[in-house]
Parts: structure tokens; sequence; C-alpha cells
């Protein structure tokens, strides 16, 4: 980082300090003698400030950096605090319409010292002079300057200045002999050139110096400045050690400059590394200035929230992230070079470390009215930068789904495929939910993958078939019914909120009779099976076909909407559990079977349950796959199947077990809320969350102890702005002896070790969603030829 100190007593002491500095540094050989002579005016280098004086830190121990290469052990990661005075800009608006838009730009101007700091159009300005440069590549993203380069440019200093803070407390380098923020010179024997660095810390004592990144790669406008000081003679005498210390998992960010650092500056006389990495793994909480939280600039998202609107929203680690999500990956890549052009290795991770396509709810908190709630979202880390595309609708369909849980009455969470009954596929309210269609979407999904999965031309659908028995030498396959449900789920009810840790499904398989014919005629062998044969073929099903689908089921990116929306059916659950015991912000929602706030969302807003019943009943009429079996042989297979939550098997989850296997998620969880952060449980994941009602945005808490003088903005061309201010469900799909809906079983989700269970099963039974659904398969054969 770069921060010039400035007292009163520094200039009048400037001749005289710069002589006693280049006295102690040819005299003692310190610090390398500096080449070349003085140019007239030049500014004076700054002699620096003691550590702990700098930070304003008292009592600290004395200690030391871990030698060697080193991360930070999981169970010591923590967080701080800064505050980013762009941050209330971060809802700041333009007019949608083009003509408008430049006209009010014009209006503006392009000069940002017209306007006062604290000035909105401040802003506008620093972006009307963006877009006024030839080539710029922010002219139709107002969105992404905003939250792509002005907001993390704003925060840079700040969010370094308090990590520097940090690691100067946390490694004890107080006392008389580390300096901070000292500047020197050095020159390039390669070019020439000599460059001005001002280095985070040094100990001439012990000859160390350190480098402090609050991000998690080196920064572009350093590495010349420090590849020139490793290439100088006279540093590489010096024995200086370099410790590279860094906020984030660094994942191989500059190592390239490493390795020639390392290749210049050799070992010391005890064989060690002169240039050392340390990860001081800490998540950056990022705030709005001070009494920015009503501010009419700030933005509001409507996850979670009872009742958003532009004043009143989401905010918070999620938040953070998702609102520069871009719909496609086309969009994403172009927003991140750009985001990375404006960065300079200067910004911290943005979305595009972050798998929005595995988004899912894993925690909500307590429901306090008036308070908002807590929530954590999961999802994988993208490699490479490869992802934050479709995190808006992603969350967009948590949150609706969990609102339309809430709002239905669970008579209607039901979906029907059925030939024989195309007036009830499912009800009209919960078709107009994308909860809904991803209902009866997946019902139909799962048609398609037992086809795929039964192949004789794939291992598991050759061994299906090799294993049934046998009518006449052929294969007989039953009819039959399978549907989706829920495998045994883990939640954990603590710290006042729910914790859904895993809540697989489970795919189920059994005989059933069925009289509807299919595709081709014909007659089906299933007459000539006896009891004995058709549980045969179950047993010889459930091991084969069922488990491969099932798998899929819990992996596959086709079903990933399936399970997003089962977990925030689960977590509505908890929230009416929670209400009926306290009146909360949800009561009014609560089987109101209002879901107008929670439509069918773009682009599936002209969906409609209908041509998916119509596929349906194309494909059972006609058939969709054919396996030919042996020469002469056809094999159609048509399907009836739904899904089916009305059961919850429960597991008493301790809180012993809880910390056994998840000894970190509590503490991951409340850094979630704020800021989005590596799951130290399970590698490769992440956790980002938020409160529904932006609680802890602004700058309330007590910050990290930040430097006494005011540092200098550096660089760019934006200096950072100063503070300111009901229906029955129909029988389910099933052809032939239809059977009611299951009644609701008693029981609960899951057991939480606590002396009152969760109790979640009354509620998600009463929700059929598509039960008992039937599996029909007719095997038709049509002799050719001699045959």
């Amino acid at each position: 980082m770069k921060y010039q100190t400035r007292t009163g007593r520094l200039r009048v002491l400037t001749r005289s300090t710069v002589a006693f500095v280049c006295t102690v540094v040819l005299a003692t050989g310190a610090l390398p003698a500096l080449n070349g002579t003085a140019v007239a005016k030049e500014k004076p280098l700054s002699p620096g400030k003691r550590c702990d004086e700098l930070y304003g830190l008292r009592d600290v121990r004395p200690g030391r950096l871990p030698s060697g290469d080193s991360s930070r052990p999981k169970s010591q990661w923590d967080e701080f605090d800064y505050t980013n005075p762009g941050k209330q800009y971060d809802g700041l608006e333009l007019p949608a319409d083009p003509a408008e838009r430049a006209a009010f730009l014009k209006k503006v101007g392009t000069d940002p010292e017209a306007y006062g700091k604290g000035d909105p159009r401040r802003v506008y300005a620093y972006y009307a002079k963006e877009i006024a440069k030839p080539g710029s590549k922010w002219k139709t993203d107002w969105e992404g300057w905003r939250d792509g380069k002005y907001i993390p440019q704003s925060g840079h200093d700040p969010r370094g200045k308090a990590f520097e803070a940090k690691v100067v407390k946390d490694f004890g380098l107080v006392g008389p002999d580390w300096i901070c923020q000292k500047e020197i010179k050095v020159r390039d024997p390669q070019t020439g050139k000599v460059h001005r660095r001002i280095l985070d810390a040094i100990n001439k004592k012990t000859r160390e110096i350190v480098e402090i990144k609050s991000n998690n790669k080196p920064e572009e406008s350093q590495k010349p400045k420090d590849l020139a000081l490793s290439r100088n003679k006279n540093w590489q005498k010096s024995g200086y050690r370099i410790r590279f210390v860094f906020a984030e998992e660094r994942g191989g960010n500059g190592q390239k400059f490493f390795n020639e650092m390392r290749q210049n500056l050799g070992k010391d006389t005890l064989g060690r590394e002169r240039v050392t990495i340390h990860e001081h793994r800490s998540n950056a909480i990022e705030k709005a200035p001070a009494q920015a939280n009503n501010s009419p600039h700030r933005y509001n998202a409507p996850y979670m929230n009872a009742d958003p609107s532009k004043n009143n929203g989401s905010r918070g680690g999620a938040v953070d992230q998702i609102k520069q999500s871009k719909p496609t990956p086309k969009d994403m890549a172009d927003f991140l070079n750009r985001r990375e052009q404006a960065s300079g290795g200067r910004f911290p991770k943005g979305p595009g470390g972050i798998d929005f396509t595995s988004l899912d709810l894993k925690y909500v908190g307590k429901p306090v009215k008036g308070e908002g709630l807590d929530y954590a979202f999961s999802a994988k880390k993208a490699p490479g930068e490869s992802g934050g595309w479709g995190g808006k609708e992603k969350a967009q369909m948590i949150s609706d789904a969990f609102f339309t849980w809430l709002a239905l009455t669970p008579d209607k969470f039901w979906v029907n495929l059925n030939p024989d009954t195309p007036g009830t596929i499912m009800d009209d309210k919960f078709a107009s939910t994308d909860a809904g269609r991803v209902l009866l979407e997946a019902d139909l999904r799962l048609k398609h993958d037992f086809y795929k999965a039964l192949d004789p031309k794939t291992d598991v659908g050759k061994a299906a078939w090799d294993g049934l028995a046998k009518v006449n030498g052929w294969p007989c396959l039953h009819s039959g019914r399978n549907w989706i449900e829920p495998k045994t789920a883990k939640v954990r009810e603590q710290d006042g909120g729910i914790y859904i840790l895993d809540a697989p499904l489970k795919l189920q398989s059994e005989y059933a009779e069925v009289n509807t014919p299919g595709p081709g005629g014909g007659e089906s062998c299933q007459d000539q099976l006896s009891k004995e044969e058709i549980e045969h073929n179950e047993r010889v099903l459930r091991s084969t076909v069922v488990p491969e689908v099932e798998n899929w089921i819990n992996t596959r990116p086709e079903y990933a909407d399936l399970r997003r929306v089962y977990t925030a059916r689960v977590a509505a659950e908890w929230i009416r559990q929670q209400d009926a015991r306290q009146p909360t912000d949800y009561r009014k929602i609560i089987n109101s079977n209002n879901v107008k706030r929670w439509p069918l969302r773009a682009p599936h807003q002209d969906w409609k349950k209908t041509d998916v019943f119509n596929r349906y009943v194309k494909i059972f009429k006609e058939g969709e796959f054919t396996y030919e079996l042996t020469k002469g042989e056809e094999v159609w297979v048509i399907t009836v199947g739904g899904v089916d939550f009305s059961k919850q098997p429960k597991r008493n989850i301790s809180r012993a077990q809880f910390r056994a296997e998840n000894p970190y998620t509590p503490r991951t969880k409340d850094t979630a809320v704020k800021a989005a952060t590596d799951d130290a449980d399970h590698d490769g994941m992440l956790m980002l969350g938020g409160n529904s009602a932006g609680k802890s945005d602004d700058d309330g808490d007590t910050p990290t102890p930040t430097p006494t003088p005011t540092p200098t903005p550096t660089g760019g061309d934006e200096p950072t702005p100063t503070d300111t201010p009901s229906t029955p469900a129909p029988s389910p799909s099933q052809t032939g002896g239809a059977n009611k809906p299951p009644a609701d079983p008693d029981g609960d989700l899951a057991d939480t070790g606590s002396s009152t269970p969760v109790g979640l099963i009354a509620g998600i039974a009463a929700a059929a969603l598509a039960a008992g659904a039937a599996m029909v398969w007719w095997m038709r054969r049509r002799r050719t030829g001699s045959n």
C-alpha cells in the first residue's frame, strides 16, 4: 500500500531528516545506498512512522511472522471491518432511457471537482468523465462501472489500511524498530529507472520487510519496483528478507513474479528463502459510512424480504456479489475483463469466483419482527474466475420459492401429469410461480432420465434388462410407479436459526397395475409374470436403474432447481413454526394464497402448465425412446411419474455431532451474512448471505484501528469520496388404480438434539407435490423379416 504521512514537524525538518537518513544508510549499511543525484524540487521521501503509533495500537506484545511459506489455520480465520465511502452510492441510479441518460450526464458534466464530496453528482461526473474517454468499455454499463470499478476503487485504500493495522497487531510488529509507510528509492539495473517505493513495514534491526495485501495478488503497479529491488546489487547484498502477507487464498496468483523475486534474492545465510508468502486468512467486512443505511442512494435487494421497496430490502455479502452478476457467461466474462483492467491487481475477489448455478439456501435465522431475517446461501467455487453469471436468477428463485411455500396453503402443492385428467394438472396459483414450474418440469425430466438409464447400450441399462424375468425367452418389465421423495435430512436448530446441513432426495420405485395402453398397440407381457417374478424385477431395478437416476437427481444441474426449491420449503416451514409462536414480518403472507409478488420470472414468464402436459401426452401416446434388445425385438418405454415431498424421515443431530462434523459453520455463517467467505468445513465451497432488512450494513460497529494521520489518496483519477451523511389436490399421477394423496404423516423434518424437535414434517407433509405417481412400462414386440 502507498500512504504518505504528513505532520507539521515533518515539513519543518525535511532537509535535516533526509540528511540524517542518508548518513545512516551510508554509515551503517542498514539500507543500500541510493544511486544518482537529487532532482531539484523533488518531493522528499517519507520517513514513515512507528507502526504502533501509526495505527494507534497499545498494549500489543512484540511478535514475529511465521518463517517460510505458510497459511493461517482454519481455526484462526477471522474478519476485519473497514468503511468504504463509495458504498453509500451502491443503489445510485441513472435514467433508463438512453436519450434521457445522455442528456442528464451532459448536464452534470465531466468535472467531478465541480461538486462537493458527498454530492451524488460527483459520482455521475466521474462516470461521464469515464465514458468520454476514447474506447471506454463502460458506456452502456453504468451499474457495472458503479459496482465493478467505482465502489471497489473507493474502498481500496480503507481496506488496505484496515488490513495493515490488523497484521501489525496480530503479529506484534510494534516497538521502535518497526516502521510503517517508509519510502525508499531503488534503481533497476536492467532499465536504469529509479523507482520510489513505499514499504508497508520495515525493521532494519531484524532486516525484514513486510508487504501487506488485503486481497490475493500482488499489485501490478508495484511489481516493477519490487523486481527492481530484487535485481539491485546493493539490496541483494543487504540480507533483507521480504514477507508478503495476503488476506485471501492466493491460489497461484503472481507466481511468475514471486519466482523471479526468489531467483534474484536467493536464500539467506541460514538457507532460508528471502522471499516468503503467508496467507493470513481474514474476511474483509465492507461497511457503508455511518448514517448511510437509510440513504436514498443505497441498494436494497428483494431477497427474503417480506415487504421489499426502494428503501427497504436485503443487504449483505450475497447481495454485494449477486448485484454484479450478469445473465450469461459471455456478458459476465466481458464485465470481469473490464473489472480486472480497472483493478490493476488491487481489488478483492469478485463474483467471478462463484458458481451461482450451485446456489442453495443453507441457513435462516430467527425472524424477529422489524429486524429482518439473517440467511446464508452456499455455492461452489468457480475455477479461474469462470463463474459469476446467473446469480440474480438463482437467488430470486430461492427467495420466490420461499415465499410461495409461505403464501399458499399446502393443499395447493401438487402436480399431476395424467393423460386422462387434463383439467387437474396443478393448481392455477401454484402454476403461476417458478416453484410450481420447477416441480412440473422435474416430473417430466424424471421420465426422460429413466429412458436414458434403461438404454441397453449402457452398462446400467444392460444390467437391468439382463436381470429381468423372462417370458418366452424375452425380458419382461412389469408396470409400476416411481417418484422422488426426500431422503433422511440433517438439520440443526441452533444460534436462533436452522442450519440445513443436508437435504438429499431419494428415488422410489414399486410395482403398480396399469391399464392405459401405450404406443404401438400389442399386448403387455406383464400378465404372464408371477408375483415372485415381479418382486424379482423390483429388486433388479432398485439395484441398477434406481441408484443411477437417484444420483443424477442429487448431483446433476438439470435437477438443481428442484433441490433449491426443496431446501427453500424446509426453511419456509421452519418460519411458519416460528410465526405460530410469535408474530413475525411474514404473518400477513402465510396462508394468504396471494402469490402475485412472486410470479414466473424471465425467461419463463410465458410458461404454461398445459405446454408441459401436451409434451407429456405426446410422449405417452407416441413414445420417445425405443430400445432394440436383439434383431427384430423393439421395446417401448412409457412413463407416468412425479415428485412426492409429503414424507420426510428424521434424524437426531446432536450438538456434539454438529460440532464434530461442522466445527466452523456457525462462525462461517456469521461472516457470510456480512461478506462472501470460504466455507471452512467444506473445501471448494463458499457461503454468502445477508439480512433481509439490511441491518448492520453501515459503519455502526467499532472499526479496526486506523492510522492516526490522514493518508493521501493514491493514484487513479477517481479519488475516494468523503463520508456523508383452497382446492383439494387431485389423485396422484397414476394411470389406473389411482389412490388419494397420502394423509399427512406425523413426525418431524429432523430432530435437532434439543429437547424440542424442529417439527417440520407436519407442515411439509401436506404438500403432496405430485404424490403416488405411476410409471408405466410397456413392452411391445414387432417381428421383422424371417424372425
